[in-house]
C-alpha cells in the first residue's frame, strides 16, 4: 500500500509540471492575448516598433520546416532501423548502431553551427540555384526567389539531419522487441529475409514506430538554436523554401534578451505559449495514431 501510494504520488507530478509550465505562460501571455486576441495568431506583420504582433509567419515557418523534415528524415531513418535490426551482419548492424546513437546524441548547437558552415554555403552556391532555374520557372511556388543560404530549406534540412538518427534508434529498438518468433515462422514459410522484415516485422512494429516518427517530429518543432542559426530571421508568409523565414522556437530565443518593452515580451511568451499548445496536440495525435495502430493490429 505504501509502495503504491508513493508511486501513484510520483505519477501526479507529471500533470502538476504539466501545469506548472502552462500556468505562468499563459499568465504572461495575457496582457497581449487581451489586446490582439485571435488576431495574434493570424496577423503576419510582426513589427515591436510599431506595436504588431502577429505569430502566422513563425507559425507556419514552424510547421512547414518541421513536416518537410520529417518527410525527408523518416524514410532514411526507417530504412537505417530495418538494415541494423533485421537485414546487416551483426558487425556491421553494431558499429551503424552506435554511429546512430552517437548522431542522436550530438547538441542541437553543433547541427546548427555546421549548417550555417557548411550547408547554408552549398545550398546558396549549387542548390538553391539549380532548383530555382529549374522548379521554379517550371511554376512550383516552393522553389521561387533569391538564393541567400539561411532560408526555410536550410532549416527544414538541419531538423531532418537532427531527427534522422532520433527516429533510428527508436525503430530499431522496437523492431528488436518483435519476437523471434514470428521471424522464424515467415522464414519457415519461404520468405527471404527481407519479406519477413517488411511483411512481418514491420507490421508489427508499426504502433512503435509511429510513436517513434512523432516523437521526432515533437523534436523538430522545438528545436532552437540549430534552426535560428540558419533560418535567416525573417518575419514572412511565403511558400518559397529558398526565402528566409522564422520559426515560434527561433522567434524566442532571437528576441527575448532584446525586448523593448513589456507588451514585446508578452508577445514572446505568447509565442512559447503557441508553441506548448502546438507541441502538446502532435504528441495527443501521437497517442491517437499509436492506439488506432494497436487496435488494428489486434482485430
Amino acid at each position: 500500500l505504501l509502495f503504491r501510494a508513493g508511486v501513484g504520488a510520483r505519477a501526479l507530478c507529471v500533470p502538476l509540471l504539466l501545469a506548472a509550465v502552462a500556468w505562468p505562460l499563459a499568465l504572461a501571455a495575457a496582457p497581449a492575448l487581451a489586446l490582439f486576441g485571435a488576431a495574434i495568431v493570424s496577423g503576419g506583420a510582426w513589427d515591436p516598433v510599431r506595436g504588431e504582433f502577429g505569430l502566422a509567419a513563425a507559425l507556419a515557418g514552424t510547421l512547414l520546416t518541421a513536416g518537410l523534415a520529417l518527410l525527408l528524415a523518416t524514410p532514411l531513418a526507417l530504412a537505417t532501423a530495418v538494415y541494423t535490426a533485421e537485414l546487416a551482419p551483426r558487425r556491421v548492424a553494431a558499429a551503424l548502431a552506435a554511429l546512430a546513437d552517437l548522431l542522436a546524441a550530438v547538441p542541437g548547437v553543433v547541427y546548427g553551427l555546421w549548417g550555417l558552415h557548411v550547408l547554408v554555403p552549398a545550398l546558396r552556391t549549387w542548390v538553391m540555384p539549380l532548383l530555382r532555374d529549374t522548379l521554379g520557372l517550371g511554376g512550383t511556388p516552393f522553389f521561387r526567389g533569391a538564393a541567400y543560404g539561411p532560408s526555410l530549406l536550410a532549416a527544414a534540412l538541419v531538423l531532418a539531419l537532427m531527427i534522422t538518427p532520433f527516429i533510428a534508434v527508436v525503430a530499431r529498438e522496437v523492431l528488436r522487441a518483435v519476437p523471434d518468433a514470428q521471424r522464424e515462422a515467415a522464414l519457415a514459410l519461404g520468405a527471404t529475409r527481407w519479406e519477413a522484415a517488411v511483411h512481418v516485422v514491420l507490421p508489427s512494429a508499426a504502433g512503435g514506430i509511429v510513436g517513434g516518427v512523432m516523437l521526432g517530429l515533437g523534436r523538430a518543432l522545438g528545436e532552437t538554436i540549430a534552426v535560428a542559426l540558419v533560418v535567416g530571421g525573417r518575419h514572412e508568409l511565403t511558400a518559397s523554401l529558398l526565402s528566409p523565414g522564422y520559426t515560434l522556437a527561433a522567434l524566442v530565443a532571437n528576441e527575448f534578451a532584446e525586448a523593448s518593452d513589456d507588451l514585446h515580451l508578452s508577445a514572446l511568451m505568447a509565442a512559447g505559449l503557441l508553441l506548448f499548445v502546438v507541441t502538446l496536440a502532435v504528441n495527443a495525435v501521437a497517442r491517437w495514431l499509436v492506439r488506432r495502430v494497436a487496435e488494428r493490429e489486434a482485430a
